[in-house]
């Protein structure tokens, strides 16, 4: 089954309340998250989706709703790649667990929640994966600094902004392309 045959028939499945997008050559399906349990219930089941490879999301800020939360799944059987997008609003930036569909969406969904602070209703286990427990901030998000923010808790974590000049991630200033001034450039 190709990727498109495979989101039409997602689409199909849902109905209204889904779209599909193709671009160079890549199936996306867009659905409201009311319908993502059922959805994924369906591509695993039906269309032979075994491996959830990979649970990111979107900051849009400044549009509404702000969220994207971006499932991708491989069929091994088929070699056939999917993706399937819902969202939500900064309001209530909650979507439904898959974590019983796919065991490994438990540890991609507290991901997401530690670094964009949106939240997977039902989920066993929603804590806090890669900062601490009580940190206020969700670092993935827009607003937040690319110098990170002083924390109040010396013994677990830096006192001041971490200092960007120079450092690993940093692209150089200069008049030459990207392909020049990126980190992986220097010698």
């Amino acid at each position: 089954m190709s990727p498109h045959e495979a989101a039409a028939r997602l689409a199909g499945k849902i109905g209204s309340g889904a779209s599909t997008l193709e671009f160079r050559g890549e199936s996306t399906v867009v659905l409201d998250s009311t319908d993502l349990v059922s959805a994924m219930q369906y591509c695993r089941d039906e269309l032979g989706f075994d491996m959830l490879l990979d649970i990111c999301s979107i900051d849009n800020s400044g549009e509404d709703p702000r969220f994207e939360v971006v499932y991708e799944l491989y069929s091994i059987a088929n070699a056939t790649h999917l993706r399937v997008k819902t969202t939500c609003d900064e309001e209530s930036p909650e979507v439904p667990t898959i974590s019983h569909i796919w065991p490994t969406a438990n540890w991609h969904e507290r991901e997401v929640y530690d670094m964009m602070g949106i939240r997977f209703a039902d989920h066993p286990d929603l804590r806090r994966i890669l900062m601490w427990e009580g940190y206020p901030y969700h670092p993935l998000r827009k607003e937040f600094p690319l110098a990170g923010r002083e924390s109040d808790v010396e013994e677990v974590a830096f006192t001041e902004p971490a200092p960007l000049a120079g450092g690993p991630f940093v692209t150089a200033p200069g008049t030459g392309a990207t392909d020049t001034r990126e980190p992986r450039s220097r010698a």
